[in-house]
């Protein structure tokens, strides 16, 4: 992938939506919700601080998060056929381990 993210931005590759429900029922998919976890693809060098130094990142590639259901922008990627999620480093409410 030729993403590059600049500042405190992260590019976060969702999981797949549930296919089925607990009870069996296998949903369409205009009824499957968007997943909120992913993995944290590629992270920016962080944010610029007023002394033009700059913050570091909490997070690195590789690390599964879960996020707020409005974070971030839906782009399409060709490379993977599927879609990436460009956010700010403070829409990710955790790290899951």
């Amino acid at each position: 992938m030729g993403l590059k993210p600049i500042g405190d931005r992260i590019v976060v590759r969702r999981e797949a939506a549930e296919e089925k429900t607990a009870g069996g029922i296998l949903l369409p998919d205009s009824a499957k919700n968007k997943p909120q976890r992913g993995t944290v693809v590629a992270v920016g060098p962080g944010k610029l601080k007023p002394d033009g130094s700059r913050a570091a990142m909490q997070l690195k590639a590789g690390d599964k998060v879960l996020f707020t259901s409005w974070a971030g922008d839906e782009f399409k990627d060709r490379a993977a056929d599927g879609e990436i999620l460009l956010m700010h480093e403070g829409d990710v409410l955790c790290v899951l381990g």
